[in-house]
């Protein structure tokens, strides 16, 4: 290699001028005087310039010498061969990587270069003077290409690969593609040409040796048995050719899955059993079809084939599981039928056409369901429950007969009875043992013409077994009421009566309903058979019409008729009753219009003005706001009494806040508010009263002053009193609906009766004035001197009343 780049130096270095545009060029040294070689006078002359040539060198890569890798020799014309030259370079790896002999111009790689880290390096070279060190010639680039070799083997940089393929595809149904990367030179050689091929999994898949596409080798490809492949590929480079390097990839091929496959029942037979008493729509079991098919190709719809298994039983789907559900459709019955035979049907929900020949994609499987035997409560036969009685039957008819069986093979007897909640006042009984249902009482359609009855079966020696069953009786009517006027009638007449006119329209009512209708008749009773004065027509419509039979009536001679009207039904049997009309003589106006009958208004034909109303409408709201107004007073003043007789013991504590006016002031206190709390009486006859100078008339008034009290506790004193207080105040608290809704804590200044220690409180003493000496109420200052001369005039009084 490197005699052939030298001997490729010397062909350019003969070839200068021919080969420029090629890279290899002349370059000029620095001459000096007359007839250097740069001289255009020698140029013209024909003499060759002198200057130094070099080229593109090639170095190969991976070299693995023990020696340095000659690369290329740069030299100039003007080298003469003495060493006066001395040759350098620069640039990337110059110094490092590449070495160049001064003297002679070659260079050397001194490392192991790699051309897919880095292609070529660009270099700069120089000729100096050794001498001078002046540049010869001027600098130029060259560059050094490192020439590759095979040393990359392909790469699958896109791993790990998976693919998927439907199982039953057709051959050369492309999977998917796999594409392999050689890091070495595609322009030099075949070191990057690279094909594929399988490795392992060729019986199943083959691969494009081009575009690294795989597709499927044959055509039975199937996901039950077998759905994962690990399919092994290839690559190598140098176009497959010998020596060429290789790398392989795993790739990983999924087989999804196609409804190929029917729905199949495990079993041919399945049996379940269920008391005969389950109430429609109890589920009786749950049989499943598989299916080797996953996802939705699994999905199946169940149905009932058999006519007698659609009629008493039904199929539904679990959607979550796939099974089919068995439920009762109709009642079921031990005595009736024992055993049931259903034919159930799994079909797959999606099929798909390309594989209808595969065969039918349903399956059927036989449910025999057993019917188990329980202990029933007897059956009404028949259902009938409507019964008819007239309603003046006797008590004790028979009304009707309710029958029922026990269903049971072994058929107890029956007991029957009436659920009493349906019929309080026993109107009607039964027979328990025969069923016959008669009147207990007497029979009224007027009063209820339908009764709802519950009539009780049971087994004679299970009572726990009961049946019900509802009865309608209707009670049937008979001619039993007579008929009445509708209302009690008041008629009246003008005395200018004409005779024949119209004055009532009767008619009457029957709270009997006969089946063909009501026919009333209508005639005067006997005793008004002598009246000429008003007449009675039978308008054969369950009507009659009263007219005049006289010409005018006075008032003055009678004012009031009576009219005995006699009405009587179509029966049978026919029943009649007697009403009055009342018709009364009345004065009228001109126009017939009645304006009085017996000296009073009949008619008010003037109405009130709307203002006349306004004010009787004022009128009454100020009546209804002063008798509020009055209730509200009474409430108050009712209040105010009940809180000044109920105040508590704390209330009678007067509070002074003022310091009043002084010495000279003696009014600002009043001293018998403080004493009307005690029993001065009772004071006095514990002090020992009874001396003239004490309780006489003319005692001193300053003797009525007390000492300030001290509490001495006695042992005889009574505590039920506060008791009973606090009891009654609780009482009203808890019965007056006006206080608030808050709780009311009060405390009481009251120690209770057996506490050991005295009260600190000088209010309500019991001792005397005489035990206590006032003289240092002098020292309080000016404000007190009044109060400590009262206290001290009534302690003087004291002593000389003792002396």
């Amino acid at each position: 290699m490197a005699k052939g780049l030298q001997g490729c130096s010397c062909t350019m270095l003969l070839l200068l001028c021919a080969m420029q545009e090629l890279g290899c060029w002349a370059m000029h040294t620095a001459g000096q005087g007359p007839g250097e070689p740069g001289d255009p006078a020698l140029l013209a002359g024909g003499r060759v310039k002198r200057g130094w040539v070099w080229n593109q060198f090639f170095v190969v890569e991976e070299y693995t010498g023990t020696e340095p890798l000659y690369v290329g020799k740069i030299h100039s014309d003007s080298d003469e061969g003495d060493g006066s030259i001395k040759y350098t370079i620069s640039g990337e790896g110059a110094g490092t990587i590449f070495l160049i002999d001064e003297i002679t111009g070659d260079i050397h790689a001194t490392e192991r270069l790699d051309r897919e880290q880095k292609t070529f390096y660009t270099l700069r070279a120089q000729a100096r003077d050794r001498q001078t060190d002046q540049l010869l010639e001027p600098e130029s680039e060259f560059i050094i290409k490192v020439q590759d070799i095979n040393d990359s083997e392909p790469r699958f940089l896109e791993g790990p690969y998976i693919g998927s393929v439907a199982e039953l595809s057709p051959v050369g149904t492309s999977v998917m593609q796999v594409m392999a990367s050689d890091a070495d030179d595609p322009t030099y050689g075949s070191s990057a040409r690279v094909v594929y091929s399988v490795l392992e999994g060729e019986q199943h898949f083959t691969v494009d040796s081009k575009t690294g596409v795989i597709r499927t080798a044959v055509a039975d490809l199937d996901r039950e048995t077998q759905d994962r492949y690990e399919v092994v590929i290839r690559a190598t480079d140098m176009a497959g050719q010998l020596g060429g390097l290789s790398g392989s990839t795993t790739v990983t091929i999924v087989v999804t899955d196609v409804n190929d496959n029917p729905p199949r029942f495990p079993q041919k037979m399945y049996q379940f059993s269920i008391v005969e008493t389950a109430p429609v729509g109890t589920a009786i079991g749950r049989v499943k079809a598989e299916d080797s098919d996953v996802g939705e190709n699994t999905d199946m719809t169940y149905q009932v084939k058999d006519e007698e298994g659609v009629e008493m039983f039904k199929v539904t789907t679990d959607s979550n599981t796939q099974e089919a559900v068995i439920t009762v459709q109709k009642p079921l019955d031990y005595e009736s039928k024992r055993v049931h035979t259903v034919v159930v049907e799994a079909l797959n929900k999606f099929v798909d056409p390309r594989f209808v020949d595969l065969g039918t994609f349903r399956d059927q499987t036989i449910v025999r369901v057993s019917v188990l035997d329980v202990d029933e409560p007897p059956e009404f036969r028949p259902p009938s429950n409507l019964l008819e009685v007239q309603e003046d039957a006797h008590v004790g008819s028979v009304v009707g007969v309710v029958t029922a069986l026990d269903p049971d093979t072994a058929n107890h007897p029956v007991r029957y009875a009436i659920d009493r909640s349906t019929d309080a006042e026993r109107i009607f009984d039964i027979d328990a043992k025969t069923g016959a249902i008669v009147t207990g009482k007497v029979l009224d359609r007027e009063t209820a013409g339908w009764h709802n009855i519950t009539v009780l079966a049971m087994e004679a020696d299970n009572h726990s077994q009961v049946s019900r069953a509802s009865l309608r009786i209707r009670i049937l009517d008979v001619n039993d009421n007579p008929p009445e006027l509708a209302t009690p009638y008041e008629a009246a007449v003008c005395e200018d009566a004409k005779p024949g006119q119209l004055i009532q329209t009767i008619s009457v009512v029957d709270r009997d309903e006969p089946q063909s209708g009501h026919r009333f008749y209508f005639t005067l009773a006997p005793e008004a058979t002598n009246n000429h004065h008003f007449s009675l027509l039978d308008i054969q419509d369950n009507t009659a019409a009263v007219h005049t039979q006289r010409v005018g009536f006075n008032r003055q001679e009678q004012d009031v008729y009576l009219l005995p009207i006699l009405v009587v039904d179509s029966g049978p049997p026919a029943l009649s009753s007697t009403g009055t009309l009342t018709i009364r003589v009345c004065g009228c106006d001109s126009t017939g219009a009645i304006q009085s009958c017996n000296s009073t208004a009949y008619v008010v034909s003037a109405t009130l003005s709307p203002g006349a109303l306004i004010a009787l409408l004022v009128c009454v709201l100020i009546l209804v706001v002063l008798v509020l107004l009055i209730l509200t007073l009474k409430r108050h003043h009712k209040s105010h009494l009940t809180s000044e007789e109920d105040e508590d013991m704390r209330d009678n504590v007067i509070k002074y806040n003022d310091e009043g006016g002084g010495e000279q002031d003696t009014e600002a206190y009043d001293m018998s508010a403080l004493r009307s709390l005690y029993d001065f009486s009772e004071i006095k006859a514990g002090d020992g009263g009874g001396g003239p100078g004490e309780g006489g008339p003319g005692r001193n008034p300053a003797s009525e002053l007390h000492a300030l009290p001290q509490w001495v506790q006695s042992p005889d004193l009574d505590f039920s009193v506060f008791r009973d207080y606090i009891c009654r105040k609780v009482e009203q608290a808890d019965e007056d609906l006006s206080v608030p809704p808050y709780d009311s804590f009060q405390t009481y200044a009251f120690e209770g009766s057996d506490s050991p220690v005295p009260s600190l409180s000088s209010i309500n003493t019991w001792s005397s004035g005489s035990e206590q000496d006032f003289s240092y109420l002098g020292g309080w200052g000016p404000r007190f001197r009044q109060l400590a001369a009262l206290y001290a005039g009534r302690r003087g009084g004291e002593d000389s009343e003792e002396s």
